[in-house]
């Protein structure tokens, strides 16, 4: 039997397992899965003869050491921050390792060791990052071996609560971390180029600065900017290109009630609020609002934000509970972006049995053979409920699927690598879609610049 140690059973890692499973006899696999929280650790493994849990805390380098040595190829399902003392001990024991994150500073500079060792680490290999590199390198391979050049590419993905559970007035509901909602676009101005002209959104226009997409069957998106487009020029082998954008789809409206925390200051995550335990919902609202000796925290409110009673702004904040004073923040020396993330949690967690969905959008514009053309490329993966979310599921399988694909050696590229080669991602998209994970494209006349774009 060949060995597969997983660290970390958190939400994506039961879909993977699944996977794991469901090969394990035809591909002799034995899968131990490590957790701080055994008990989770066995909730997914569920007795299955090819399996097993263990005690495993990342932070307890001798028994990490112990367990990896035993592997044959490491899965870290850890948050990205730990991965990297699991990568060294990867390095020193020539263990390939697979990961869902992005590629760190400190992961990348051991890049040139893994090579000489003939190891392979791969990285961002989960839906995003992941499933958009390899199903955009797709579509960008495959107009250059035309003859193509590319003149726009542009990149969309969005966690969404299912159409049949889309039921409150902001079409909202957290269906991955949180935290990275509250705070997403912060730490500097969203940067990407528009018709070779370098554009830059600050913090405080990301959700106004908004562009609309429409996905057949599925109605209309928005999306606001990522903070830095750039950085895929080169990755994609994009350097001429004249438009390169890449964003985060939330359903119409969406951004602009958003805009309202940002506006306020309640998403900033840079200072702590004294007594915050002992706040109500109405009290942290209040705490951002002007003093005033007769005017409500509602009156103040509706002044600050110059929205009507009657706007559908309005209603959205009453739907969260914002104005009550009997809902208490629990929360000590929070940061105000920690207790926005713990109100919206009350309204906005999927309920047991609720789906999400993982909207993905690409735009590809080219010129082949004197004609501008362009291909739209979509992809909707729904959740089945409960740990088979579609997040777990765009996760959980990429993960699986290049961990196996290594261990049988059709994956073999050495390097810390992220999956934006023919020979990775080719194999893995077409099996991808025999779980209905696929694209679907369209190609129409390239019309360029639309000016009531961003």
């Amino acid at each position: 039997m060949r060995h597969i140690l997983v660290i970390g059973a958190g939400k994506s890692t039961g879909v993977l397992l699944d996977y794991l499973k469901e090969k394990s006899e035809t591909h002799q696999l034995f899968i131990t899965v490590g957790d701080k929280d055994i008990d989770q650790a066995l909730r997914l493994t569920q007795g299955h003869k090819n399996c097993e849990a263990i005690a495993l805390d990342v932070f307890n380098a001798a028994d990490r050491k112990t367990q990896i040595e035993k592997a044959d190829i490491v899965v870290s399902m850890l948050p990205a921050r730990f991965h990297i003392e699991v990568a060294k001990d990867c390095l020193k024991l020539e263990k390939n390792m697979v990961t869902a994150s992005y590629v760190s500073k400190e992961m990348q500079e051991l890049h040139d060791d893994v090579v000489k060792k003939g190891l392979v680490f791969m990285n961002e290999i989960g839906v995003d990052p992941g499933i958009d590199h390899m199903s955009a390198m797709q579509v960008i391979d495959k107009i250059k071996k035309q003859g193509g050049k590319m003149l726009l590419f542009e990149s969309f993905t969005g966690g969404l609560v299912a159409p049949e559970h889309d039921d409150n007035l902001w079409n909202y509901k957290f269906t991955w971390n949180p935290r990275n909602v509250v705070t997403a676009g912060q730490g500097g101005a969203a940067k990407f180029i528009q018709e070779g002209t370098y554009k830059y959104i600050p913090y405080n226009r990301l959700f106004r600065r908004t562009e609309f997409l429409d996905v057949e069957g599925y109605g209309r998106f928005e999306a606001y900017a990522n903070r830095n487009s750039l950085h895929y020029r080169e990755i994609y082998g994009l350097d001429d290109v004249l438009t390169l954008y890449r964003g985060t789809m939330r359903r119409v409206g969406f951004s602009r009630a958003w805009n309202m925390f940002v506006q306020l200051g309640m998403t900033d995550d840079t200072y702590v609020m004294e007594g915050s335990e002992n706040m109500s919902y109405r009290d942290f609202v209040n705490s951002f609002l002007p003093y005033s000796p007769t005017d409500s925290v509602e009156l103040k409110m509706r002044n600050e934000l110059k929205i009507d009673q009657d706007d559908i702004m309005w209603d959205k904040l009453l739907e969260l509970d914002l104005f009550s004073s009997t809902k208490m923040i629990s929360l000590k020396n929070a940061t105000p972006a920690q207790i926005l993330q713990y109100i919206l949690q009350d309204s906005w967690t999927l309920e047991k049995g609720e789906k999400d969905m993982i909207v993905m959008y690409h735009k590809f514009g080219y010129e082949l053979d004197g004609e501008r053309k362009q291909i739209d490329s979509t992809m909707v993966c729904l959740g089945e409920g409960d740990y088979k979310t579609a997040m777990a599921k765009t996760v959980g399988l990429p993960v699986a699927i290049a961990t196996l694909k290594i261990l049988d050696k059709e994956i073999t590229n050495p390097g810390v690598q992220i999956p934006i080669c023919s020979s990775v991602y080719e194999p893995i998209l077409k099996e991808l879609e025999s779980y209905d994970i696929r694209f679907r494209e369209s190609e129409t006349n390239y019309l360029g610049y639309n000016p009531i774009h961003r």
